[in-house]
């Protein structure tokens, strides 16, 4: 069975764990209402897409 001849440094390893992190999700304002959406995606809060009304919301 083969083994490491030398232990991997701390340097080394983490060089190679780096890019494991988690990235927060983007938000865009939506133009009509203003308010955080994910991009590409239909407002929930207003039913906005591309400037036309995809689904209807109801208000509370």
């Amino acid at each position: 069975m083969p083994v490491p001849k030398r232990r991997t440094s701390k340097a080394r390893r983490d060089k190679r764990r780096h890019s494991y992190n988690l990235s927060a999700p983007a938000y865009v304002l939506c133009p009509q209402c203003h308010e955080p959406k994910m991009p590409h995606r239909v407002c929930i809060n207003c039913g906005y897409y591309d400037g036309k009304e995809v689904i209807k919301v109801e208000e509370k």
